[in-house]
């Protein structure tokens, strides 16, 4: 069957057809992507879809959301847009219907995924095993984290709100940036560091400790001097970027029990080659008396250009064509 894949996030929202069998996604069309800004609900995105598609849609919606999905009235973390699936079949004209939150649908990806769908960045360089708990985290507008846990049989998401945990300095540098943003924030979590947005309060940081003046940058502007190499504290601080990740992503697997990481998002995608050069698998392996074990777990990265629009039609498939 034919189905609407949507992945909702705090500034785009994708769309694309899918067709779904047997519980798994058999091909994903072309994307669709549109400006959350620019569109003042899921339901006139979803309108502007159709009238790009160029007829009917599908009565069907698979829809992933960066959002906690809870109750009837679901509030996007980083975006004005509020969700009530109740209404999805008379807004959205869709009969049946999955809503999952964003990085769950990652995990639903990341289990049906084939490996070439996947690079390695550090550990052993060993497919993700297939059973056991793998831990899926990824930046972007914040900071996703969800886990899959697979069995000889079947599989199965739990999506998380893992980047909202405390964030945990490891050296006088990540103490100094914490400082900058408790000005702001009481508490400051890792996803206010391990986010695109995150990049921020590290430039500036670095530039004060420099005693360098401390310009007005927004985030795309900083991430694009880092990569294209024009501001060398923006490169810094995309390096120390790439050393608070491998730090969390270490904590979450440790949390989780992982056997395998996958990191995700499209920002994880773009600095995949900063990344691999970086200290991400010194911090990641960092700590103490778990180093060895953490040094055994295959830490990889997601390359498929759309894996929210695939999660959402493979969650889809699991929930409503699975055996």
């Amino acid at each position: 069957m034919h189905v609407v894949a949507v992945d909702i996030g705090g500034t785009h929202a994708r769309f694309a057809i899918a067709e779904v069998e047997g519980g798994r996604v058999v091909s994903l069309g072309e994307p669709m992507t549109l400006r959350t800004e620019d569109h003042a609900s899921l339901q006139t995105a979803w309108q502007a879809f159709a009238a790009a598609h160029g007829g009917d849609l599908p009565k069907a919606a698979a829809i992933s959301v960066a959002s906690p999905i809870t109750g009837d009235v679901i509030r996007l973390t980083n975006n004005p847009w509020v969700i009530r699936p109740s209404l999805i079949p008379e807004r959205l004209g869709a009969d049946i219907y999955t809503v999952i939150n964003d990085f769950g649908a990652v995990g639903h990806a990341v289990a049906q995924l084939p490996q070439q769908h996947f690079v390695h960045l550090c550990g052993p360089d060993t497919p993700i095993p297939t059973d056991g708990i793998t831990t899926v985290c990824g930046p972007g507008t914040g900071l996703g984290v969800a886990q899959v846990f697979q069995t000889d049989k079947r599989y199965y998401v739990l999506p998380t709100e893992g980047g909202h945990m405390d964030f945990s300095p490891l050296d006088a540098i990540e103490d100094a940036i914490v400082r900058r943003l408790r000005r702001t924030f009481t508490r400051v979590s890792a996803e206010r560091i391990c986010s695109g947005p995150g990049i921020v309060a590290i430039y500036e940081t670095l530039a004060e400790m420099e005693a360098r003046p401390v310009p007005s940058r927004d985030d795309k502007t900083i991430w694009t001097e880092a990569l294209d190499g024009t501001d060398s504290i923006a490169l810094a601080a995309l390096d120390r970027f790439c050393l608070s990740l491998g730090a969390v992503a270490g904590d979450l697997a440790l949390t989780h029990g992982a056997k395998g990481v996958v990191i995700a998002g499209g920002l994880g995608l773009r600095i995949k080659d900063k990344l691999i050069r970086s200290g991400f698998d010194q911090r990641f392996v960092a700590k103490g008396r778990f180093q060895s074990m953490m040094a055994g777990i295959p830490v990889k990265l997601i390359t498929h250009p759309q894996p929210g629009l695939f999660g959402a039609a493979a969650a889809f498939a699991q929930q409503h064509t699975g055996q």
